[in-house]
C-alpha cells in the first residue's frame, strides 16, 4: 500500500534498476540512474512519452561506487573511488557510448559509509558533497565537505565543513542560496539526534558535524574546539528519516501551494525501535524560513515498507522521478487534480 496525497498520483516509471540511488536528467529527456553496489550507469528512455520506460541502455558498468552523478551541455559527469569522468555528449551515444574521460583525480579514496552527490550550480561549477566515513569522527578533509569544482581548470573551493552525509542539495529558485538535508549519527536512542535541514549563507561555513548534531544535541565523544562557529540548521527533522534527497520543484503543473517548494526523499531508517521515514515529503519555504511539512508519498504500510526513495529529479513534463533503492523502482509523481486520496 502506498499513499499519496490528495490529487496527485504515482505510477511504475521503470523497474529491476537494482540499487537505483541519484539521478540526472538530459536535454532530451533520457534519465540516467546511478547505483552504489552494481557498479553501473543505466539510461532510461521513455520514447513514446506514455510515462513509462520503454528504452534502456547501459552507459557504463564496472565502475567502483558510481551514485553520484550531474548532466551539464550535454555531458554526463560520474565519481567514482578518487575520479570524476566525464562521457561526452551522452544522449547521441547511448547505444555505443565510449569509455569515460577523467576530468578531475583529487576526490579521497571511497569508504564504505561515506556518501557523495554532485550538481552543476548556477555559476557553472559542479559541487560535490563529500560524506564522512564513519558513523563519529573528525573526518580528514574533503571528507565531510562539500567542494566547488572549475571543471576547465580543476581548481576546486570548499563550500561548507562539519557535515555528516549529504546525498541530496539543491539551489533555492528564489535567490539561488544553496540548501542541503543532512543526516545525523547513529546510536544515540529512537529520538537523538534530529536529521537536519541546512541553508549556505556564507562560503566555507561549519555545521557542527563531530560536536554539534542539529540544533543542540553535544557530542559526548569530541568537544567543540573554542572559538569555532557553528551555522545551525535552518530545520530539524526527526531522527532517523535519513534524508538522502532534496529538490526544488521549479515546475508549474503542481499548484501553486507546491510552487518552488523544497521536495525532501526521507530514505527511512534502519536501526530505530519502530520504523519512521520511507517518505517523501515537502517543506514550506517563506522568507527563507521552513514552516511546514508536510507528507505528499508514504511508501511505509505499517512496519512494512514497500520502497525507500532515495533522490528526486524534475522530470520534463512538470512530474517528479522518485528514485527507489530498496526495489529498484523510478517512480514517476504526477498531478491529477481530482483531489482524490489515492492509494496504488
Amino acid at each position: 500500500m502506498i499513499t499519496v496525497t490528495k490529487g496527485f498520483g504515482l505510477t511504475l516509471y521503470a523497474s529491476d534498476l537494482g540499487d537505483a540511488r541519484q539521478m540526472a536528467l538530459g536535454e532530451k529527456g533520457t534519465l540516467f540512474v546511478g547505483s552504489y553496489k552494481s557498479g553501473t550507469i543505466q539510461a532510461l528512455v521513455d520514447s513514446n512519452n506514455d510515462g513509462r520506460v520503454d528504452k534502456r541502455y547501459v552507459v557504463a558498468k564496472g565502475l567502483e561506487y558510481p551514485e553520484a552523478l550531474a548532466y551539464y551541455k550535454g555531458d554526463l559527469y560520474v565519481a567514482e573511488q578518487e575520479r570524476i569522468l566525464r562521457f561526452n555528449d551522452v544522449e547521441s551515444r547511448l547505444r555505443r557510448q565510449g569509455r569515460g574521460k577523467e576530468v578531475y583525480d583529487r576526490l579521497p579514496a571511497k569508504a564504505n559509509k561515506s556518501r557523495r552527490a554532485m550538481r552543476f550550480g548556477p555559476d557553472g561549477r559542479l559541487y560535490v558533497a563529500i560524506g564522512a566515513p564513519c558513523n563519529v569522527c573528525e573526518p580528514q578533509a574533503p571528507f565531510g565537505s562539500i567542494i566547488a569544482i572549475d571543471i576547465d581548470t580543476g581548481n576546486s573551493e570548499q563550500i561548507a565543513t562539519g557535515i555528516r552525509t549529504v546525498s541530496g542539495f539543491d539551489w533555492s529558485p528564489i535567490d539561488n542560496k544553496l540548501w542541503f538535508a543532512d543526516s545525523g549519527r547513529d546510536w544515540m536512542g529512537d529520538r537523538l539526534p534530529p536529521d537536519e535541514i541546512n541553508r549556505i549563507d556564507s562560503t566555507g561555513a561549519h555545521y557542527g558535524f563531530p560536536y554539534i548534531h542539529a540544533t543542540s544535541v553535544l557530542e559526548p565523544a569530541y568537544e567543540k574546539p573554542k572559538g569555532l562557529k557553528v551555522d545551525l540548521p535552518e530545520f530539524e527533522l526527526p531522527a532517523h528519516v535519513a534524508p538522502t534527497g532534496l529538490q526544488f520543484y521549479r515546475g508549474n503543473v503542481f499548484p501553486e501551494k507546491y510552487q518552488q517548494q523544497m521536495f525532501v526523499a526521507e530514505n527511512g531508517s534502519w536501526n530505530r525501535s519502530s520504523k519512521i521515514g520511507y517518505q517523501v515529503t515537502m517543506l514550506t519555504v517563506e522568507e527563507n524560513k521552513v514552516t511546514k511539512r508536510q507528507t505528499v508519498v508514504s511508501f511505509l504500510d505499517g512496519e512494512f515498507p514497500v520502497a525507500r526513495p532515495y533522490a528526486l529529479i524534475m522530470a520534463p513534463d512538470g512530474a517528479m522521478y522518485i528514485s527507489d533503492d530498496l526495489k529498484g523502482n523510478i517512480y514517476r509523481l504526477y498531478y491529477k487534480g481530482d483531489g482524490a486520496d489515492e492509494s496504488e
